[in-house]
């Protein structure tokens, strides 16, 4: 597997482990792998990045560190998701708000926050998505 500017290999051992940081939110760690080097915007096998996978596990600190580091805020994994997309499925008020305020466009992804907080009737999520939207 190659990273996203297509150069050099990175190891699956390195992505999984990597990963695995992001999903466990060990943010210290998780940085010193990115400043030496690994890609901040690198790719699972699912298309997933740090920022989709450390949102989904709700960790809100490493979400927080990889979106100050310059993570793709609208990265979307093979399934069409996005970190925004993860934060309203989860419920989790603090990432959709930290995500939107950083920039993350809630219409990019297979299906726009909107849809996926109708779909699941997660109507305060809903209403997160509607005032931002407004302001």
């Amino acid at each position: 597997m190659t990273n996203p500017s297509g150069d050099s290999p990175v190891s699956l051992e390195v992505i999984e482990g990597t990963f695995d940081l992001a999903r466990q939110g060990r943010t210290g760690p998780l940085g010193e792998m990115i400043d030496a080097g690994v890609p901040i915007d690198l790719r699972n096998p699912r298309g997933d990045t740090f920022l989709i996978v450390a949102t989904y596990a709700e960790e809100e600190h490493t979400v927080a560190d990889l979106i100050r580091r310059g993570a793709a805020l609208d990265a979307v994994n093979g399934n069409g998701q996005t970190a925004i997309s993860c934060a309203v499925f989860r419920k989790n008020e603090t990432l959709l708000r930290m995500l939107l305020d950083a920039g993350a466009d809630q219409n990019a992804g297979t299906l726009s926050a909107l849809a996926i907080a109708d779909q699941f009737g997660l109507t305060d999520m809903r209403a997160i998505l509607e005032e931002h939207a407004a302001d």
